[in-house]
């Protein structure tokens, strides 16, 4: 999903009016925000940062140092490990490390929903909307998380849903 359409869907979610307008750069098409006050924002964690911001919704960027922290890092990992990575080699490896990562987390800060989770879920949603039911037994904690996400209020919004059986079918998927 290109970034600009990533931060309309994160702007409708924070309940902010789509007064923003949106440009990419270069060839990786990086997302620039020109504000009316002040110089233009380059980049998809400095923009939805600063979106957030603009919703006076700050506790998505963490309430703690240390969650704060853990935030900034899941946003790196989106820009640096997500994005442009789409062999299918990259994507079993990401799922994989993410899989071992949320086996004792409900979300990625561990119990606080942030930005880093709706970050994380639009750039995973093409990757993990094309999985089989058995690639998402395998990856069962990220299953769990990205149902968790896709369901959280004003998330999804016209992103296809990412179906979930409830019982597992293959018994040695791990």
């Amino acid at each position: 999903m290109a970034a600009a359409a990533e931060l309309k869907l994160l702007e409708k979610s924070l309940g902010l009016s789509k007064g923003n307008k949106y440009s990419a750069q270069g060839e990786r098409q990086i997302p620039v925000l020109q504000t009316n006050n002040g110089p233009s924002l380059t980049g998809l964690t400095t923009i939805a940062a600063h979106l957030v911001k603009q919703a006076n919704k700050e506790y998505l960027l963490g309430s703690t140092a240390e969650e704060k922290a853990v935030v900034q890092q899941w946003l790196e990992y989106r820009v640096t490990r997500v994005d442009g990575h789409s062999s299918k080699d990259d994507v079993r490896t990401l799922l994989k490390d993410l899989n071992s990562y949320l086996e004792d987390k409900v979300y990625l800060t561990g119990y606080n929903f942030t930005l880093a989770d709706i970050l994380l879920y639009y750039g995973l949603h093409r990757f993990i909307v094309d999985l089989t039911v058995q690639e998402k037994e395998k990856y069962l904690n990220v299953s769990r998380w990205f149902c968790h996400i896709q369901h959280y209020p004003g998330i999804r919004q016209h992103l296809s849903t990412v179906v979930f059986i409830k019982n597992r079918l293959y018994t040695n998927s791990h």
